[in-house]
C-alpha cells in the first residue's frame, strides 16, 4: 500500500482534496443549519451574510459570522508559517495540520454530543473553532497545490468549468475533477443536512474522521524525504 501511494501522488493529493472538499460540505451544513445561518468553511457567505445583516436585515447574525472569519484567517495563518519553510507538496507538518484540523472538529463536537441545547456561548465557540479549522485546513490544501481543488470554496472552480469548457471554446481539461468538487461538496451538504436530523454533532464527528484519514493517507504516501 505505502509503494502504491507513493507511486500516484497527484492522483492521492486529488483523492484527498477532493474527499476533504465533501467534509467542507458537512460542515458549512452544520454551521448553516444549525448554529444560526453561519458558514465555517465559505467564507464568501460568511461576508454576505454580515453585509446584509449590517443593514438590519431581520434575523441574519452578525457575530457568528465575524467569529468565523476572524478565526478563519487565524487558521490560514497558522497554515502559512508552518507550511512556508518546507516546498510545496506533502510534507510531515501537512500531516500534523490535516491531523490538527481534525482533532478540533473533533474536540468542537464533544460538548455539542454532551448537551442537549447548548447556550449561544458555547455555539459562538463552536463557530469559532470550526472557523479555525478550516482556515488551517484550506491554507495546508493551497500549499499541496491540487489545481481546482481548494476544499472550501467552488466558485473559481465552477468559473473554470464553464470558462473552460468545449461549449466555452477551450478543450474541456480537468472538468471531472472540477464536476467532482462541485458535486462532493454539494453531497457534503446533503449528507450534513440528514446528519443534522438525527444530533447536530453527528456530522462534526463524521467530517473529523474524513479528515484524520486522509491525514493519515497523505502522510503514507508523503515522499520519504519530507
Amino acid at each position: 500500500m505505502n509503494k502504491y501511494l507513493r507511486a500516484h501522488p497527484s492522483g492521492l493529493h486529488l483523492g484527498l482534496m477532493l474527499a476533504l472538499t465533501f467534509s467542507t460540505g458537512i460542515i458549512d451544513a452544520v454551521g448553516y443549519l444549525g448554529l444560526d445561518r453561519v458558514f465555517t468553511g465559505n467564507m464568501t457567505g460568511n461576508v454576505v451574510i454580515l453585509g446584509m445583516a449590517l443593514t438590519g436585515a431581520d434575523g441574519l447574525p452578525v457575530v457568528g459570522p465575524i467569529i468565523a472569519l476572524v478565526l478563519f484567517m487565524l487558521g490560514a495563518l497558522i497554515a502559512g508559517r508552518t507550511l512556508k519553510p518546507v516546498a510545496a507538496g506533502w510534507s510531515h507538518r501537512s500531516t500534523v495540520l490535516f491531523a490538527l484540523v481534525g482533532v478540533v472538529i473533533l474536540a468542537a463536537a464533544v460538548p455539542l454530543l454532551l448537551i442537549d441545547d447548548p447556550e449561544e456561548p458555547l455555539k459562538f465557540a463552536v463557530t469559532g473553532a470550526l472557523g479555525l479549522a478550516m482556515g488551517m485546513q484550506a491554507g495546508a490544501a493551497r500549499h499541496i497545490g491540487v489545481k481546482d481543488v481548494t476544499t472550501v470554496v467552488v466558485t473559481s472552480t465552477l468559473v473554470g468549468l464553464a470558462f473552460d469548457s468545449r461549449f466555452g471554446g477551450a478543450s474541456g481539461q480537468q472538468w471531472k475533477r472540477r464536476a467532482g468538487a462541485v458535486l462532493l461538496i454539494g453531497l457534503g451538504a446533503l449528507v450534513g443536512g440528514l446528519l443534522l436530523n438525527v444530533h447536530i454533532g453527528l456530522g462534526m464527528g463524521v467530517a473529523a474522521v474524513i479528515t484524520l484519514v486522509c491525514a493519515l493517507l497523505g502522510h503514507i504516501g508523503r515522499p520519504r524525504t519530507v
